[in-house]
């Protein structure tokens, strides 16, 4: 299976981009979505979140409080180390297992931070969504209701701009019309299917639109 991982930063439009793979038929795996399918009751990860954090990292419904344990773990290295020595073998698993069960020439593995955890060495292509940050700052305002200072800061905790650029085989900008990103994913699905049969084809790259 010929792996597309694509990545990019908060607010850049990842889901955007692929949900036009997923128009024409390509698998797209999120991993933000496993993330939360092993933390689902009855499933191991949530029993060790449970035994590490005790039973109040729990709501009311019996499902796992994100925001109670983020807040945990927030200021305390070594409890981050230990939610992610339960969560990162339990994602890979999920992602494992659902790259095996996708089927078509090649498939989207969508990781918001593919580039920083390393893992663009497990894909055969990374695909990189950008916009400037400008453009980012200003989503971030209207999705969340912040201010200017408070989106800032929050692209200032995350890996610059250019790391992502530099590891990417391809980059598509999405900061245009939405014609402009049908058209640049368009190009970037033919090639991505001519890249899964030949090897040639991968010495290219895009940047797009």
């Amino acid at each position: 299976m010929f792996i597309v991982g694509l990545t990019g930063g908060i607010a850049s439009g990842k889901s955007t981009v692929a949900e036009r793979f997923a128009r024409h038929g390509v698998p797209v795996i999120d991993a933000d979505a496993l993330a939360r399918q092993v933390v689902e009751p009855g499933q191991p990860a949530l029993e060790r979140l449970i035994q590490t954090f005790g039973p109040d990292v729990l709501g009311a419904d019996g499902r796992l409080d994100r925001e109670r344990l983020r807040q945990r773990v927030f200021a305390d290295p070594e409890q981050r180390r230990a939610l992610d020595r339960i969560m990162h073998p339990a994602i890979g698993l999920a992602m494992q297992q659902a790259l095996r069960a996708a089927e078509g020439p090649y498939v989207i593995l969508m990781v918001p931070l593919l580039v920083e955890t390393g893992q663009h060495h497990l894909v055969n292509r990374v695909l990189v969504v950008d916009v400037p940050e400008a453009v980012q700052i200003e989503r971030l305002m209207a999705r969340d209701g912040s201010d200017a200072a408070q989106a800032a800061a929050i692209l200032a905790a995350q890996a610059p701009r250019a790391r992502r650029l530099a590891a990417a085989h391809d980059i598509v900008n999405n900061a245009g019309l939405p014609e402009a990103l049908d058209a640049a994913v368009d190009r970037l699905h033919a090639a991505y299917r001519a890249m899964a049969v030949d090897p040639k084809a991968r010495e290219s790259r895009l940047s797009l639109p």
